[in-house]
C-alpha cells in the first residue's frame, strides 16, 4: 500500500509498544489481535527495529494481511488486517 493509503486506513485497534523492546511489541500485538474482528485493521507502534521483521513474519504465519509500515520520528507504525 502507498503511504497515503496507509494513512487513510480505518484503525480498529492501535497498540502502542514504543516503550518495549523485542519481543514486547510482538507479544502486545498477539494479545491485541484477539480484540478485533476479522477484516478489521490493527496498528502497531514500535521503536524497536526488530519489530519490522517480526510483525510481518507473524502475520504471514497466522494468515493475516500485512499492509505495510510508515516511519515516524523515532518509531514505526505497522498495519495488518485480521483474516
Amino acid at each position: 500500500m502507498t503511504e497515503q493509503e496507509l494513512k487513510a486506513l480505518a484503525i480498529a485497534k492501535s497498540v502502542d509498544a514504543r516503550g518495549t523492546a523485542c519481543p514486547g511489541p510482538l507479544l502486545a500485538a498477539k494479545k491485541a489481535i484477539g480484540e478485533i474482528e476479522d477484516g478489521e485493521i490493527m496498528e502497531i507502534l514500535s521503536a524497536d527495529a526488530g519489530t519490522k521483521k517480526d510483525i510481518p513474519k507473524w502475520a504471514e504465519k497466522k494468515g493475516y494481511d500485512y499492509l505495510g509500515d510508515l516511519e515516524e520520528d523515532g518509531y514505526f507504525k505497522m498495519y495488518l488486517r485480521k483474516n
